[in-house]
């Protein structure tokens, strides 16, 4: 980054990710600046690429969709499997909510939502493994989840 952030930007940090529909005004209030100085604040971490849209939350429980699964996922050829062709594939299927190209045991760590595990179940056979260069698997069903704030 060129730019260096300070203390008051990283206050303003902590607000938004707290919750990131407030004003600029409510944003100054959190901090103790104008609402023209946040406003002005906020505009450069956007320009800088620090905040990144607006985040909507979905509650999936309600939703009908009660099973998380973290699926971890190792390529069983990837020499002939390109990353993009398996990527491509993967983002396609609506259940799985997240894919991250990870570095260790897996290649793949996927978030995964179903209704329930015998919906997860058909999803796994059905969809994830027919995908192409899919080898080794593990997955863990998610008991609970807090969302905790960054490291600001």
């Amino acid at each position: 980054m060129t730019e260096a952030i300070d203390d008051t930007d990283r206050a303003i940090l902590r607000v938004v990710q707290a919750n990131a529909r407030l004003s600029a005004g409510a944003v100054g209030r959190a901090v103790d600046l104008s609402q023209p100085a946040a406003w002005r604040r906020l505009r450069r971490l956007r320009d800088l690429g620090i905040l990144r849209g607006r985040e909507l939350t979905l509650d999936l429980e309600k939703l009908g969709f009660g099973v998380t699964v973290f699926l971890g996922i190792k390529l069983a050829t990837k020499g002939r499997v390109s990353l993009d062709d398996f990527e491509r594939a993967v983002t396609a299927i609506p259940e799985v909510r997240r894919v991250e190209h990870v570095l260790g045991r897996y290649d793949y760590r996927l978030r995964v939502t179903a209704r329930d595990l015998p919906d997860f179940e058909r999803v796994l056979r059905r969809r994830i493994m027919a995908l192409p260069g899919v080898g080794e698997m593990e997955a863990n069903v998610l008991l609970s989840e807090e969302r905790l704030p960054g490291p600001l």
